[in-house]
């Protein structure tokens, strides 16, 4: 072979070489304009408006607003609760507008909505190849509260689980579904534990009063309860609980003071984080007391979330006007970016 030969065979070599090396090494493209972001929840107003969600990029660099009306030219309903997630789905639920609309998480393009067999529909989970949807039912009716159970390829609703008074948050691992009875607009003490394989509750657990949050780590679920408010006549205060999930009989509580009402227990790299008082509070998951002192103070807000090192803070303001969303590093407890948002901002998710 000449040398002009050997030459082009090695830049052919090379080509191949770094062809290869770029199939192996290939960036993850965006699977749709709402991938690689955060989704914000707001709950609009309660009569006559409609929820939202928002959107803003990892970089903090896109913000676009009411990304559903934009993307199906239709609103969600009144007062958007939550969003859950099935794979590449999300499953926003409206709560008074008794709807879940199903949507592509990345491209917010609208899949199926649920109409039916919801009342008073309230937060989302999946469990065994199935969705579950927390339903407070008629308010005024205290016996009639239930899990739907959503068939997640017809987004039909083809059954129902009793349970006691108002099912809120819930948690799914193991074919087990763990569900928090803050109790409505009255006010309870339970965690339930269903059995997705048989759709049926296996036992409830006494926590605090009006348990608002869970999280499991370290084989233990970990329960934070508000305690009763003071206008109900019989304030109490909250309570974390620590179940084992082996058998659920070892239970230890943390009490805080009866005028202490926590909200929002969060996790990261098993540190607990938990809002009271205008503060955040920081706890080891090996302490065996609760903090004393807080971990971030003048803290106003409506819902807190923790997710990869970060804090994410909403604020509902007077609850007429746009709240907003601040972002805090765990670490450093550094204000990185304050975001104005839409009504009432509750949840806050990510992509």
């Amino acid at each position: 072979m000449n040398m002009k030969g050997k030459i082009a065979s090695l830049l052919a070599l090379g080509v191949l070489i770094i062809s290869c090396e770029s199939d192996d090494n290939s960036v993850d493209l965006p699977k749709g304009e709402y991938d690689n972001g955060i989704l914000i929840t707001n709950e609009g107003a309660f009569s006559g408006g409609t929820g939202t969600v928002d959107y803003i990029s990892d970089d903090y660099s896109v913000t676009e607003s009411s990304i559903y009306n934009k993307v199906n030219n239709e609103n969600l309903g009144t007062i958007v609760q939550s969003i859950g997630f099935n794979g590449e789905e999300a499953y926003i639920v409206a709560n008074v507008s008794n709807k879940i609309s199903i949507v592509n998480r990345n491209t917010f393009e609208k899949l199926g909505e649920i109409t039916t067999g919801l009342n008073n529909p309230r937060y989302f989970a999946v469990s065994n190849g199935k969705g579950y949807v927390t339903n407070w039912g008629d308010t005024a009716d205290e016996n009639d509260d239930y899990i739907a159970i959503i068939n997640l390829s017809s987004f039909a609703i083809e059954g129902t689980i009793p349970v006691v008074l108002g099912p809120e948050k819930l948690l799914a691992q193991n074919n087990i579904l763990y569900v928090a009875h803050s109790g409505a607009y009255g006010t309870n003490n339970k965690v339930s534990v269903i059995n997705t394989i048989n759709d049926e509750v296996s036992r409830t657990i006494d926590v605090g009063d009006v348990p608002n949050s869970m999280q499991i780590e370290d084989g233990y679920l970990w329960v934070l309860a508000s305690g009763k408010p003071s206008y109900l006549g019989e304030e109490t205060g909250g309570v974390l609980s620590k179940i084992s999930l082996r058998d659920y009989a070892d239970i230890i509580n943390y009490n805080f003071g009866v005028t202490e009402h926590p909200g929002s227990l969060g996790i990261d790299d098993e540190e607990f984080y938990y809002g009271l008082g205008g503060a955040i509070y920081k706890m080891n998951i090996e302490d065996t007391e609760l903090p004393t002192t807080a971990y971030i103070e003048n803290i106003s807000y409506y819902n807190m979330t923790i997710y990869d090192d970060k804090m994410y803070v909403t604020d509902a303001k007077d609850y007429a006007s746009n709240g907003s969303v601040s972002i805090y590093d765990l670490e450093t407890k550094e204000l990185e970016q304050t975001f104005d948002v839409g009504l009432i901002p509750g949840g806050v998710y990510f992509n």
